[in-house]
């Protein structure tokens, strides 16, 4: 039985609604603010692997632990969503990601580095993404795919402002004190802005408002469906993570510079915010796997772009290509849990494929490095990446044909 610190508010008064909005808005700046030690750690991989004198493969090891406890967090802070609503969790999750980011800004060596972001910024930074998604798609019903496309823009919009902001930073005072300034800025700045949240969730009457929709019948099990999207979001994000991860590094080779490759990633996660935005306008229309279908189609084809296009120039192009292709990829998975299972699950239903991602971009980006040490280029890299975007592209092949059989019989 779900349970709320404060007494959900009637559904039918805020749907689509005033109160949504503002909590979206509101739910963007947390999002923003809180995915910081997910691209911090890729703009300081270079420093950090010069300081602690190791290989790319273990220099990317901070990423991949980053990521892995934001996998398991995006799963148990889910489900705490579900049984107590969202603003306690996220206080909670807050407070870890502004100290993991002070005692990495201490670490004495890679492996103290990688536990404080594996354990306290990974985890602590799950509140921001799939059980914020989860929790804003309780509030809308007509516009859920736009409200879902927003809720996970945060993500993106971090991605497009950190990058930049933390290079003069570095430059001016080290990545340490960087990282210090930036976990004390998360604890101001995120408390205030979770407790503003502590209305509970319209969920039980969501689909009893006008515009309300149901669950959509498909021929799969809960179970199964949901395996089916864990294998679809980590083939998909096995490929994303190569050029997220390691463009930077990739631009450090290729003789550009650490800024240049800074401004790429501002510049792919500033085109993912337009993806995901337009994604959820065209998901209200078309449903989610259609709308994923397309978007993954589209980054398998801008992965390609990069092997032949190296110049300083065309990277600067493909990598916005890259940005607008994959950005609404993501937030589809929670469309479509929405659409094909009970409301009251998704919580740990949206945390458990987020979980997939995010394994996805954890050994994605651990294993397009470790291709880096064993050939010497990034080219075989990105073969890698096109090789799992097409597990994903199957998976949701399949998926749709399923619904596509059930809308025939219903004919």
């Amino acid at each position: 039985m779900n349970q709320h610190p404060v007494r959900p508010v009637d559904a039918a008064s805020v749907i689509d609604g005033r109160k949504a909005w503002i909590r979206l808005a509101i739910s963007v700046a947390l999002g923003t603010i809180g995915a910081v030690g997910m691209w911090a750690v890729v703009v300081v991989l270079p420093a950090v692997q010069a300081e602690f004198g190791v290989d790319r493969a273990d220099a990317s090891l901070p990423y991949t632990a980053t990521m892995i406890g934001f996998a398991a967090g995006n799963v148990l802070v889910g489900r705490a969503v579900d049984r107590m609503g969202y603003w306690l969790p996220a206080l909670l999750s807050a407070l870890t990601l502004g100290a993991g980011m002070v005692l990495a800004s201490f670490a004495g060596s890679i492996l103290q580095f990688t536990l404080a972001q594996g354990i306290l910024v990974g985890f602590g930074t799950a509140a921001i993404f799939g059980p914020l998604v989860a929790d804003i798609s309780h509030w809308f019903n007509r516009r859920r795919g736009v409200a879902v496309a927003f809720a996970a823009c945060g993500n993106y919009l971090a991605g497009a402002l950190w990058p930049v902001v933390i290079p003069p930073l570095m430059h001016a005072e080290g990545w340490r004190t960087t990282y210090l300034g930036i976990g004390i800025f998360c604890v101001v700045t995120m408390v205030p802005l979770t407790l503003m949240l502590r209305e509970g969730a319209p969920r039980e009457a969501a689909a009893n408002t006008p515009g309300g929709r149901r669950v959509q019948p498909i021929p799969l099990s809960p179970a199964t469906l949901q395996g089916l999207l864990i294998v679809a979001g980590f083939g998909c994000c096995m490929a994303m993570a190569m050029p997220q991860v390691h463009i930077v590094a990739y631009c450090m080779d290729l003789g550009y510079g650490v800024a240049r490759g800074a401004e790429m990633l501002s510049i792919m996660l500033a085109g993912g915010v337009v993806s995901r935005i337009a994604s959820g306008f065209v998901a209200d229309r078309i449903g989610g796997v259609k709308t994923l279908l397309i978007g993954s189609a589209l980054q398998c084809l801008a992965l390609l772009f990069y092997i032949p296009f190296d110049g300083l120039a065309s990277l600067y192009i493909v990598s916005l290509v890259f940005g607008l292709s994959q950005g609404g990829i993501v937030p589809c998975y929670a469309i479509i849990v929405r659409e094909y299972m009970p409301a009251a699950e998704a919580g740990q239903r949206v945390g458990l494929v987020m979980m997939a991602t995010i394994f996805g971009m954890a050994a994605g980006g651990w294993m397009s490095g470790w291709i880096y040490d064993l050939y010497g280029s990034y080219s075989a890299a990105f073969l890698n990446g096109i090789a799992w975007n097409l597990v994903n592209l199957a998976a949701m092949l399949l998926l749709l044909w399923l619904v596509g059989r059930v809308k025939a019989a219903t004919v």
